[in-house]
């Protein structure tokens, strides 16, 4: 399939987690800049925040604040005019979940750990119907190691923080829920592969759920690395698709896939809905530091607590 693209603002510093807002402006983050941006619809790039470390998936929260995913830094590689995150920098201490006060812009820091382990790098989150949060730890590389991934569950009010999933060992990126609420989604970064979790309730997977083969949904048959994620209405997951430049979409049983070329950024990192028929696909180019623009042949779902 074939759709027209429009560049709505380019020269971001390797922009994620885009947020599309009713007034037509993409809230996000630009990771190596450390800061969480609005793009207004004219292109004209305003600081909401700034945010040191690593600011990497947002979501608007229950309260009408952006609740972001740190996952604490990177050293930073430059290849002619791209950018490309790499290991865990020397000043690292720790992932976190922070809160953004769009009106003042303060920020503050709502989760560093989980049952006294430390995040490690947390990278994107999904609000469900009761105002908890799923988040996904994709943890951090090193020159001669790296960490496991995890998805985890937490409120707002900073009291409740659960590891549900450990571990992912090819990383935990995107997170999503169905539209019916009863699945939780994360795609594994350096396998290209979908898992798909049931829920027995909100913010509890259903008795024996672990990672594993079981709960795979989708596994490609050629080399690519997933980041994060969006679901559309009727329910197939379009996955942002490290190489190619694509978006994958995957049909909820994982039995039919579609690819869609989005430009020449193979670091293609997310995708998400907008607009008044949620018809509105917003796309982050991050190694080249664009946002870009187009119609998408369905409607997006329509997260919790939009604005």
């Amino acid at each position: 399939m074939e759709l027209e693209f429009r560049e709505i603002a380019s020269g971001l510093r390797f922009p994620e987690g885009p947020i599309a807002l009713s007034d037509g402006s993409v809230l996000l983050v630009e990771i190596e800049r450390q800061t969480l941006s609005r793009v207004l619809a004219n292109g004209t790039v305003e600081v909401v925040c700034s945010i040191e470390g690593g600011p990497n998936g947002a979501a608007v929260g229950p309260d009408g604040a952006i609740y972001v995913c740190n996952n604490g830094g990177f050293n930073w590689i430059r290849r002619n005019d791209r950018l490309i995150p790499g290991t865990q920098p020397s000043d690292f201490s720790s992932g976190k979940i922070q809160r953004v006060d769009m009106h003042s812009g303060s920020l503050e820091t709502v989760y560093t750990s989980c049952s006294g382990h430390d995040l490690r790098g947390p990278n994107d989150i999904v609000f469900d119907s009761q105002g908890g949060f799923w988040f996904t730890d994709l943890g951090k590389t090193r020159d001669r190691g790296r960490d496991y991934g995890g998805l985890f569950y937490a409120t707002i009010d900073g009291h409740l923080i659960e590891e549900k999933i450990f571990p992912i060992t090819g990383g935990g990126n995107g997170v999503g829920l169905s539209p019916n609420g009863e699945h939780v989604y994360v795609s594994e970064t350096s396998s290209g592969r979908l898992f798909g979790w049931p829920l027995e309730s909100h913010g509890s997977l259903l008795p024996g759920m672990t990672a594993g083969f079981r709960n795979l949904i989708y596994t490609p048959n050629d080399y690519i690395s997933f980041d994060s994620l969006a679901v559309e209405e009727n329910g197939n997951v379009c996955v942002a698709t490290i190489g190619p430049g694509q978006i994958t979409v995957i049909a909820p049983d994982g039995k039919t896939t579609e690819r869609i070329t989005v430009g020449n950024d193979p670091v293609t990192t997310n995708i998400c809905f907008g607009g008044p028929d949620m018809q509105t696909a917003y796309i982050t180019l991050s190694s080249t530091g664009r946002l870009i623009s187009c119609r998408w042949p369905r409607p997006g779902l329509r997260l919790q607590f939009e604005m």
